[in-house]
């Protein structure tokens, strides 16, 4: 009897603790505009090998929400690419791991109305934090929607920064 009560409690502490892990509370990473949107750059970044917390970035988004890179595609055509989030993890996610990967706001511009909050993001991408120089930058437009009760990304849509479409000054940080 005694073997079968420890079994017992064994089994419902290894139960709690499966619930506790599938239960994470992101609350207070969607509770701010800020805290969102640091947390959007924080979960895709990380030197090579340091793997992203995907539940996490998930959480940011509206179930219908789309991630819209644009740029030039190998016709020299100007195309949008429409992801999920999902879809960003399934394209992108081993090679963020693979390669190293840290974005980091350098200017922000928000335009709020009511409910809609539109942000302006200029970024910096590095291979690892401590990288003086970026690989590369550009601009994310970020749609977000606060609920009352959070904050929400509808749609991120970014270009990077080309020769032909260098980031304009009044995106880039102010001395």
């Amino acid at each position: 009897m005694k073997k079968y009560i420890r079994l017992l409690f064994v089994l419902a502490s290894i139960s709690l603790s499966a619930q506790e892990e599938e239960t994470k509370d992101y609350s207070k990473n969607v509770a701010t505009l800020d805290s969102t949107i640091e947390t959007l750059y924080s979960v895709i970044s990380g030197d090579k090998g340091f793997k992203r917390d995907w539940d996490l970035f998930k959480h940011l988004f509206h179930k219908k929400a789309k991630l819209i890179p644009t740029g030039k595609d190998q016709e020299g055509n100007t195309v949008a690419r429409y992801m999920s989030p999902d879809d960003y993890i399934k394209t992108s996610g081993e090679w963020l791991v693979q390669n190293g990967f840290h974005e980091v706001e350098i200017n922000r511009e928000v335009q709020t109305f009511g409910n809609v909050t539109h942000v302006f993001s200029t970024y910096e991408s590095y291979r690892k934090k401590d990288d003086e120089k970026p690989f590369m930058r550009g601009i994310n437009s970020i749609q977000l929607m606060n609920d009352g009760e959070r904050w929400w990304i509808i749609n991120i849509y970014w270009m990077q920064e080309s020769e032909e479409n260098p980031i304009p000054e009044e995106y880039l940080p102010k001395n």
